[in-house]
């Protein structure tokens, strides 16, 4: 092979590379910020200004004490065609003081081929409302992570702010992980969010930005809407924009309520592109006022 050719082709193996662990790092960024319950994922994911499930932990943790209740929830979610899920446990309680708590512990399997993995993700949280319009929450997550080739020991921190406008409008923003941890799977960003919560009509949206992971800030979107038939039945439908892989996303929901305080729901996530994802998700929950 002539040395012009030989040259050509290490240069292009040069560039190609740095290229394709790009990609693999700022896609393993985003693995852990689309974890939620199936409700909260019918509405597309936007859910961080709600406050109606324990996965306010993995959101705004300030949502928490948005609505005082006794909240368990036990989440599994697969998608078949790539191969990734995961299986969790939330309990959150803000009947029981001013002071709200919640615990959450997630297992998930992470990547695809060679590259597949399984992390413990475990979150404690706290929100304290000051008045009656502004509440603030911290919480804090440990990351096991262990692959072939991926490896995650660390602590991180959230930060929240929620103010309610109304009794049915309220406005937050939060911060993800801001200890810094160096860990691709723990990287920084923010998230500014708005809901609208009556008796029947739910309308949330989020949006993520992420200012460090690539050279350019990528910002995510995520909205929703729940309408509850008699009390009984509630259908949702969201739509994500995923800043990473630039994509979009339809997701679609239904669940049971039973006039105790419990439920199930169900959500089926779609990706228009991408991996061609398509999440299925169900969610068992116990409300107690």
């Amino acid at each position: 092979m002539p040395l012009r050719a030989i040259a050509a082709a290490l240069s292009l193996t040069l560039s190609v590379v740095p290229f394709l662990a790009r990609a693999a790092t700022t896609e393993r960024a985003d693995e852990l910020r689309n974890i939620a319950s199936a409700r909260s994922l019918g509405m597309g994911g936007a859910y961080r200004a709600t406050g109606l499930g324990a996965d306010a932990l993995l959101g705004n943790p300030a949502a928490m004490a948005l609505y005082p209740a006794y909240r368990i929830e036990g989440t599994g979610a697969y998608d078949p065609r790539n191969k990734e899920g995961y299986l969790g446990i939330s309990l959150a309680d803000s009947s029981s003081g001013r002071l709200a708590l919640g615990v959450d512990y997630h297992w998930l399997s992470l990547g695809r081929g060679g590259g597949r993995t399984s992390a413990n993700l475990s979150t404690l949280g706290a929100a304290l409302p000051l008045g009656q319009s502004l509440l603030i929450g911290l919480s804090g997550h440990y990351l096991r992570l262990n692959g072939q080739s991926r490896f995650a020991n660390s602590i991180t921190m959230d930060a929240g702010i929620l103010v309610r406008l109304s009794e049915q409008l309220s406005l937050g923003v939060s911060g993800h992980n801001l200890i810094d941890t160096e860990n691709v799977e723990l990287t920084r960003y923010f998230s500014a969010h708005a809901a609208y919560v009556g008796q029947a009509v739910v309308v949330a949206f989020d949006m993520r930005g992420d200012f460090e992971t690539r050279d350019s800030t990528v910002l995510t979107y995520n909205t929703g809407a729940e309408y509850i038939f008699d009390q009984t039945i509630p259908l949702r439908a969201g739509y994500t924009y995923d800043g990473f892989q630039k994509i979009s996303r339809v997701t679609v929901g239904a669940g049971f309520l039973s006039p105790g305080g419990g439920g199930l729901d169900l959500a089926y996530e779609h990706d228009l592109g991408g991996l061609n994802g398509r999440v299925l998700s169900l969610t068992l929950r116990l409300l107690v006022n």
